[in-house]
């Protein structure tokens, strides 16, 4: 017990602050060592370990992956981000629009992936802009958790909780789809107010259009797809099912290398999360 114990807080204290100290273990290797450790200290069986890891949610969670790789590698955020930059003319609207597409898209398509896809595009454009990128960045981060709870598909545990329960994708999204949103409200407002005098400070901000490498014909094989995975999750089959099917499908190409999208998938948040 007391060394069971011991790997759990020394894996979570990894996963607080990044990394084990004095040595070269990140999140996915402390995980990958509790785990290890809690088979050999006989705290778990190998057994009960495997049996403990809910494979539906790795699958959704890989299925997702590919999805979102597909999506970046097309450039369909580019075309998301060219839009943003095109409709919005002030620091203040280029926050409301910022937390509306991080909250939006990391409901549907896991908030740890959007942080990773976004951030380059959010600096690319204050750079452009010459903006502050801070007020910025802080809207990806806090509007993607936010927005995250409104679906099970939103954030690993949401997965984990739809897996266990039963509980189905229309109606987990109906009880906190509203919670979502009202969060985001008040992550705008939040992050205006703290940073009102350098937001109101410019009235006006104009850049000439993102230049973003697209392949459209796969935009439209990965939005269509996408849009008809979501439409499964709703209609009620199984989320896992109808992920790794979106997945499987946008990997029939002639267009695409499989290691450029293989590159795109965070295959150690992959393990991190098997391992808890």
């Amino acid at each position: 017990m007391i060394a069971a114990l011991a790997l759990f807080a020394a894996t979570y204290l990894v996963l607080a602050i990044g990394r084990f100290p004095g040595l070269r273990v990140d999140r996915t290797g402390a995980t990958i060592i509790g785990a290890a450790g809690m088979v050999a200290c006989g705290a778990l069986t190998l057994g009960e370990a495997m049996r403990a890891v809910d494979m539906q949610t790795i699958v959704l969670l890989f299925g997702m992956m590919i999805v979102v790789a597909n999506l970046r590698v097309s450039g369909f955020f580019g075309l998301v981000s060219a839009w943003v930059v095109r409709h919005t003319h002030g620091p203040m609207a280029l926050l409301a629009a910022i937390v509306a597409v991080s909250g939006v898209f990391s409901a549907f398509f896991v908030n740890d992936t959007m942080c990773l896809v976004l951030t380059p595009l959010v600096l690319e454009i204050t750079r452009a802009l010459k903006l502050r990128p801070t007020p910025y960045l802080l809207a990806v981060a806090m509007a993607s958790n936010a927005g995250s709870v409104a679906t099970i598909t939103g954030n690993p545990q949401n997965m984990l909780i739809g897996s266990l329960s039963g509980i189905s994708y229309r109606e987990f999204a109906g009880a906190l789809a509203p919670v979502g949103a009202v969060s985001l409200v008040i992550t705008f407002a939040v992050i205006a107010w703290l940073y009102r005098a350098e937001l109101r400070s410019v009235q006006r901000v104009d850049m000439e259009e993102l230049r973003t490498r697209v392949l459209r014909p796969m935009v439209w094989k990965s939005a269509v797809v996408s849009a008809g995975m979501v439409a499964g999750f709703f209609y009620g089959w199984p989320v896992s099912q109808v992920a790794i099917v979106a997945g499987a499908l946008l990997m029939l190409t002639r267009r695409v290398k499989p290691e450029r999208i293989y590159r795109e998938i965070d295959f150690p948040l992959l393990v991190l999360f098997a391992g808890l």
